[in-house]
């Protein structure tokens, strides 16, 4: 679950209201949520450093570990349900504050029950929270772009693998300094908390409005091709947070380190790859880059998978990374240019698609591998990446006449 999919609420709240704030405070406004977008990959990323740590903590195969996971995105999809309601109620800034510090406390958990079924409601809280919190935070991304009228969306959501790469590479590197898993938890919790709770000072004040409500939409027609191809790009995304430590070290042989740097890898290629996706974006037409994004994936996951040593799986991971990088922005901009349909429909109704991909994909892995192995259940990636560089065109060709290339605000991941 991450940043990527939350955009289905960003009209829940408005500033129109009041006064615009000054460019220095909008500009200080920017600057927190890119911290809150960080904060947020970083919480993924621990998580997904230690989803080898919680394996053997409570002694589960592949199966039983897909099942806790399944617990995150059921919360996840629960949450999402109410999540339109809840920001328009209290606000971006409250929810971010209330659910982001939830969301650090249930990483910092994760090793302390003994049973598995602490762990199973542990990642139902983790789920439910972390999908709240990216609502907040998207939503005030949308405004913040609204108000500066300019493309941002894509840099704040850079900033989420920024996290999850640096989340990734303190993972790597706390244990060659003999740091204990429960420590790092731990140390996580509190720097993230404090990082929450100081920039939720400096997020927007935007009018509430209590009667709103913001069910999630169900694609059709060509909606519902992007919003297919949107799950497959996030089922991938969520196999590389999910499993791809557990690769490196299972498959690989990597120690805990060299394990880590699997996250790592893949998620500073899409870090780079969106910080340039407006650039890129302005200059290739979405049917090519979302082919050119699907090979590149596809043959990355191929590297990580067949070529049998460690930096092999270090380079694929990337290439996945960097293949994913545009995929969300360009079918979300796809999206809100659907003929016939308002461009906040076609967005929540792809998003809430993406998002379900995104929560169901990993734990389908984790089954796969139950039965056969991690190296056939990640094939999955492969297949998924190869369906939507061949279906980009029939997707996408449709809403090619409406707009330019760049997504419009709130759309961009």
């Amino acid at each position: 679950m991450s940043a990527d999919t939350s955009s289905t609420s960003s009209s829940t709240t408005s500033a129109s209201s009041a006064p615009a704030p000054t460019p220095r405070r909008l500009s200080a406004a920017a600057w927190a949520l890119r911290i809150q977008f960080f904060v947020s990959g970083a919480l993924f990323a621990t998580w997904g450093v230690h989803v080898p740590t919680v394996k053997a903590h409570y002694g589960l195969g592949e199966q039983s570990l897909a099942i806790a996971m399944l617990a995150s995105g059921v919360g996840a999809l629960l949450a999402l349900t109410q999540a339109g309601r809840v920001v328009a109620r209290f606000g971006p800034r409250g929810v971010a504050g209330v659910t982001g510090v939830l969301c650090a406390a249930g990483v910092s958990l994760l090793i302390v029950p003994s049973a598995y079924l602490g762990l199973v409601l542990l990642l139902a809280l983790f789920g439910a929270t972390a999908s709240l919190f990216d609502v907040a935070i998207n939503a005030e991304a949308t405004e913040i772009e609204h108000l500066a009228a300019r493309p941002l969306m894509s840099g704040f959501h850079a900033m989420f693998s920024l996290g999850g790469m640096v989340g990734a590479g303190v993972g790597s590197l706390l244990p060659l300094l003999g740091w204990a898993p429960q420590t790092h938890l731990l140390v996580a919790c509190g720097v993230g908390m404090a990082l929450i709770v100081g920039a939720c000072a400096a997020m927007l004040k935007m009018r509430t409005e209590p009667g709103e409500k913001q069910p999630l939409s169900l694609p059709r027609g060509v909606l519902a091709l992007i919003g297919t191809l949107a799950a497959l790009g996030l089922i991938a995304e969520g196999a590389m947070y999910d499993w791809s430590v557990l690769f490196m070290k299972q498959e690989r042989a990597s120690d805990a380190s060299v394990s880590a740097l699997g996250y790592a890898s893949f998620s500073l290629a899409m870090a780079l790859g969106r910080f340039g996706g407006d650039w890129v974006r302005a200059r290739v037409a979405p049917v090519p880059l979302m082919v050119a994004s699907g090979l590149l994936a596809a043959a990355g996951m191929a590297t990580a998978l067949l070529v049998p040593v460690a930096p092999a799986g270090l380079l694929g991971f990337a290439l996945v990374g960097l293949g994913l990088s545009n995929v969300v922005p360009v079918l979300f901009s796809a999206a809100s240019k659907v003929p016939g349909v308002s461009a906040a429909h076609g967005i929540a109704a792809v998003s809430s698609l993406g998002y379900l991909g995104m929560m169901a994909g990993p734990p389908l892995i984790g089954m796969i591998a139950e039965h056969s192995s991690l190296t056939a259940g990640l094939s999955c990636v492969v297949f998924f990446a190869l369906i939507m560089a061949i279906s980009a065109n029939r997707a996408l060709g449709v809403t090619q006449q409406r707009g330019a290339t760049g997504a419009p605000a709130g759309a961009a991941d």
